[in-house]
């Protein structure tokens, strides 16, 4: 089984609240809301690709610097064993929109086990909860 490592951000608001986009039509996982993120490409240290995928999913300017490591997930689809890491992060640069046509939410922390996420992104909801009530 091969390990996809892929890179999410918890993106925090003034009001603690956590952006949550939600995949689009025609991709794996379709419909399902998740933390902002992608994979690496080769070479790439995950901050950089954090601050890239950010850029280009959400328009947002990040400097590697403001994110924070604060958990992450493992966990074994079918096909492939996923590992993310999440940071946290609480300053950027643009508002956030909308790049791949997914839709966007602003979700509290306690909000999250209700919103449909993908069983990787699940264990990472705790540690945000715990952080931020």
């Amino acid at each position: 089984m091969s390990l996809l490592l892929v890179v999410a951000a918890a993106l925090v608001d003034a009001q603690d609240r956590v952006l949550i986009a939600q995949r689009p039509p025609g991709k794996q996982l379709a419909g399902l809301w998740e933390f902002p993120g992608g994979k690496l490409d080769p070479g790439e240290r995950p901050e950089e690709a954090l601050v890239r995928e950010l850029a280009e999913e959400l328009g947002v300017i990040v400097d590697a610097r403001d994110l924070t490591p604060l958990t992450f997930a493992s966990h074994a689809y079918e096909a492939f064993h996923l590992l993310m890491p999440l940071y946290l992060c609480r300053r950027w640069s643009g508002e956030p929109q909308s790049r791949e046509g997914q839709a966007l939410a602003w979700a509290r922390p306690g909000e999250l086990d209700a919103a449909q996420m993908p069983p990787a992104d699940a264990p990472l909801i705790a540690p945000l909860v715990a952080l931020l009530g």
